[in-house]
């Protein structure tokens, strides 16, 4: 099955007949009608060198952690203005024809382009959405990027690929912030983490859920946690995030000045375990689209993936091995369909091809 198969079928008028390859499990589509109490996080004292108020960051980002791994943020110091354009264009991308669209659809293998429905690389529990994602390297060097842009945004694609640029530079700022504030709340230098991920790559992947006319039967996003270290999600006014938390599906109320932030395998990894990465799902509804704007923060591809020392001792041991983001990009990408415990199945698969 290919996108053009797949965004037949969204289209098609008698879609009950068409939905089986969309279709989820009930256990894997349940919803608790609750909603998720995370924390919402003020960086403004952060910023502002207030002890106190970084105490109180710092708490209140561990615990969320050491729970279900997703907290909110306010006064993050990403342009609200440079948020809005970013959405407008993306929204402008999903607006395109179809053929326009599917010009820079994804090649196998690739990070850059557009996507239906993952429909290129599954055929069943296929995500009820359409995507497009970019990669930006610390050395700003990428061939595909200029294509890209010009090809989908013709002759405004230069301003439109700097909005998109000077949003992945302000994600970028951003998530090496978050990344000293867990690094004092793991007990671990501040700088430990933010100088691991300083020359590490960025992805932002943009995602549109259409309206489906039976969203109990199908799901936008499955059950998983991101094999990434950090995502920074925007979100529109229209719910469909859900967290798992304490074995309830429940969703994370869209707030207009915020920017949701949750943990990946990556940095689970990094952590040894003493933070879980934040399982989550996206749902649809009936009568409204849905946009979300994610950015993944990365390691550099051939950095050895391995917590520092002081969290690793004889009551806590090593939970997963070394491994490269290069080897862990790989598993997921030709062996594996991420899911809630991609981490744990990808160390013994890593385990078992080590030489002997």
């Amino acid at each position: 099955m290919d996108s053009n198969d797949a965004f037949n079928i969204l289209l098609n008028p008698n879609l009950s007949q068409n939905l089986q390859k969309f279709t989820w499990p009930k256990e894997e589509n349940t919803s608790s009608n609750q909603e998720l109490n995370e924390p919402i996080i003020d960086l403004e004292g952060f910023h502002g060198g207030s002890a106190a108020e970084t105490a109180g960051t710092t708490d209140l980002i561990r615990a969320a952690c050491l729970g279900h791994g997703l907290f909110q943020v306010i006064n993050h110091g990403v342009d609200l203005d440079l948020i809005k354009s970013v959405n407008d264009h993306v929204n402008l991308f999903f607006n395109l024809p179809k053929e326009t669209q599917m010009r820079v659809h994804r090649l196998p293998g690739k990070i850059w382009g557009y996507s239906f429905a993952h429909a290129d690389r599954f055929s069943l529990k296929l995500p009820w959405k359409e995507i497009f994602s970019c990669i930006f390297r610390e050395d700003g060097h990428d061939s595909e990027e200029t294509l890209f842009f010009e090809t989908a945004f013709g002759q405004e694609f230069e301003k439109i690929r700097l909005d998109f640029q000077n949003y992945g530079h302000a994600m970028k700022k951003l998530s090496l912030t978050i990344m000293e504030i867990l690094g004092m709340s793991l007990g671990v230098d501040k700088q430990h983490y933010k100088d691991f991920f300083e020359d590490g790559s960025s992805i932002l992947r943009f995602n549109f859920y259409p309206p489906c006319q039976e969203p109990d039967q199908t799901l936008g996003t499955g059950p998983h946690c991101d094999p990434t270290a950090l995502t920074i999600l925007y979100q529109d006014q229209v719910r469909g995030l859900e967290v798992l938390d304490d074995g309830l599906w429940k969703s994370v109320r869209p707030r207009p000045d915020a920017l949701v932030v949750s943990l990946g395998d990556t940095f689970s990894a990094l952590a040894n375990g003493v933070y879980k990465s934040c399982p989550h799902r996206a749902v649809v509804n009936k009568s409204m689209g849905r946009i979300s704007m994610v950015y993944f923060l990365l390691p550099a591809e051939e950095k050895v993936i391995k917590p520092p020392k002081n969290l690793v001792s004889s009551e806590r041991l090593r939970q997963y091995p070394d491994f490269k983001w290069s080897d862990f990009h790989n598993f997921t990408q030709n062996h594996y369909r991420v899911d809630l415990a991609t981490l744990q199945n990808f160390s013994k698969w890593f385990i078992s091809h080590q030489p002997t």
